[in-house]
């Protein structure tokens, strides 16, 4: 048996995609995909919009539409049981701010921080003028709020201590 195979596709590589971010409370990599039968329940019950349709029809967070309430609708609304009790952290993720914020050039913006409701975002002025910004982890809910008001997407979100970009 012989594959025929085109010039085209004997120098294409597959993509790999970056992970995507799942609800919150969402069972956690496979066991996800395994229940999840992809019927867009959670998505239609998200109100902010945060929720979409990501890679293969599962649902996805989209940090740049809208930010996580956390209201939990999403889990109510799912009848395949994708969803651990929603009195546990929601997700291991935190914003991160990156090379790219104006701040950090002498332009004052702080929409991020005005943005944070848990105050996780703080800028501290530095000797000579300017300031540097810092994210506390611990106050970090991993909404996404600073990240749809940074007008430069100098904000990502991401699990700590690693460069995995959701």
């Amino acid at each position: 048996m012989t594959t025929t195979i085109s010039r085209r596709d004997l120098f294409r590589r597959p993509v790999a995609r970056p992970p995507e971010q799942r609800p919150p409370w969402a069972l956690q990599g496979s066991e996800f995909t395994a229940n999840c039968t992809r019927c867009g329940a959670c998505i239609e019950a998200c109100p902010t919009g945060v929720l979409v349709e990501g890679h293969a029809r599962f649902p996805a967070i989209q940090f740049k539409a809208a930010a996580c309430t956390f209201c939990a609708a999403c889990c109510e609304a799912c009848p395949a049981h994708c969803f651990v009790a929603t009195r546990a952290e929601a997700w291991p993720i935190k914003a991160a701010i990156g090379d790219g914020c104006i701040e950090a050039r002498g332009v004052t913006c702080r929409m991020c921080e005005d943005a944070c409701e848990h105050s996780a975002i703080r800028f501290r002025p530095m000797r000579g003028g300017g300031s540097t910004v810092a994210v506390s982890h611990e106050h970090c809910t991993g909404c996404g709020a600073c990240v749809r008001t940074c007008p430069v997407s100098a904000i990502a979100i991401r699990r700590p201590h690693d460069n995995e970009v959701i």
